[in-house]
């Protein structure tokens, strides 16, 4: 499976230079300002940049100066942004792919861009490298070189199939998937019935659900048996899911409680069962983004289901990279120090840290992981 080994970040709000591991799950702990939002900000850059929206993706963030880490007294102003990473691909090893920006009056320009294997010689030659004037790429045999004067979208979001190495480089960064909580209002999408269509994932907001559990069985009915096998043991009156029809090409969802002759509506459902069942449906996708962004995954969960959900981030971690921002310490109870990534603000900018890294043997054989991070043993608190 293809995963990012590392990224570096240097200019990007608190995180002014950070060089970081990255594992098949890695689970981001820290205080509010720590930096776990602006990570995720930086992972939803690079998925732009891939697809080619990297402009939009930084004015929807604020535009290049809001980003920008902010001068601290007696020093001199950030004008650049430097994002690095380091992939592990099969068939191909290791490969670093750096981008850089640099700020321009109200906008920027890409000053640098590389592809590159991570164990280069003087013999290698780059993939892909930006040049002022020009862009090359590599095709295995020779450069292509392609002149250009617009500087604000990366050569890696233009590669295509004529470039495989490259191709498959772009494919897996814009692939990157993010997820917030859900919006389970009254409402909601998620609350409501939905028109039929083509999905292979649940939404972003819950807004395919019904149409992505009803591919599942027709598609991978072991996959929505895992799904409602999750549920049974999250809630042992769950019998199975319905999808009646309530037009023409338009389902609902429905959930058979052993208790009732009745099943629900999705309507009728709590804020925390709903949210459940998305992320259970979610991390049970067969095509779950190769890296998946997940913030806040214990909204509105009953502490009970947490071990559950740890249980199936580990499993989807198997098929894709997921990456998890929490504040919550009854969700770190359930998982290993080499899970989880300790974010602390030090002066106003980040470091970050594995928590295996930490000398916490002696700790963990009396308290539980979550104990020891209360009690600051291993950072991560205001």
């Amino acid at each position: 499976m293809d995963r990012l080994e590392r990224i570096s970040i240097k200019g990007y709000r608190r995180l002014h230079s950070v060089d970081v591991e990255l594992r098949p799950l890695t689970v981001m702990i820290g205080a509010n300002g720590a930096g776990k939002t602006s990570l995720l900000e930086v992972f939803a850059l690079l998925a732009a940049s891939a697809a080619g929206r990297l402009q939009a993706k930084i004015s929807d963030l604020g535009g290049i100066s809001d980003i920008l880490t902010r001068r601290k007294p007696d020093t001199i102003d950030t004008s650049s942004l430097e994002i690095g990473v380091r992939m592990a691909l099969e068939e191909y090893g290791s490969v670093n792919y750096e981008i850089s920006l640099v700020l321009e009056g109200q906008t920027y320009r890409i000053s640098h861009e590389v592809l590159e294997d991570v164990q280069k010689t003087e013999q290698s030659v780059p993939y892909l490298f930006l040049e002022p004037t020009q862009a090359k790429i590599w095709n295995g045999e020779e450069f292509t070189v392609i002149s250009s004067n617009r500087f604000n979208e990366p050569m890696i979001s233009e590669v295509r199939r004529t470039f495989p190495l490259q191709d498959r480089i772009r494919e897996h960064l814009a692939s990157i998937g993010f997820y917030g909580p859900i919006d389970v209002s009254s409402k909601s999408p998620v609350r409501l019935p939905q028109q039929v269509r083509p999905a292979t994932l649940p939404g972003q907001n819950g807004e395919d659900l019904v149409s992505y559990l009803h591919y599942l069985r027709e598609n991978y009915p072991d996959r929505l048996e895992a799904v409602e096998e999750s549920l049974a043991v999250a809630f042992p009156d769950f019998e199975r899911l319905g999808f009646p029809s309530v037009a023409a090409g338009t389902l609902s969802l429905t959930w058979k409680d052993k208790n009732f002759t009745r099943p629900f509506y999705m309507h009728q459902l709590s804020e925390g069962t709903l949210r459940f069942l998305w992320l259970v449906a979610l991390l049970q996708s067969p095509e779950l983004p190769a890296i998946t962004l997940i913030d806040e995954p214990e909204v509105s969960l009953h502490p009970e289901l947490l071990q559950l959900l740890v249980g199936l981030l580990r499993e989807a971690s198997e098929r894709a990279q997921i990456v998890v921002a929490t504040q919550s310490d009854r969700l770190i109870r359930f998982l290993e120090p080499e899970e989880v990534l300790v974010l602390d603000s030090v002066e106003g900018y980040t470091t970050m840290h594995w928590a295996d890294t930490m000398d916490i043997e002696h700790w963990l054989a009396e308290y539980s992981l979550d104990e020891v991070w209360r009690m600051g043993r291993i950072g991560g608190r205001a």
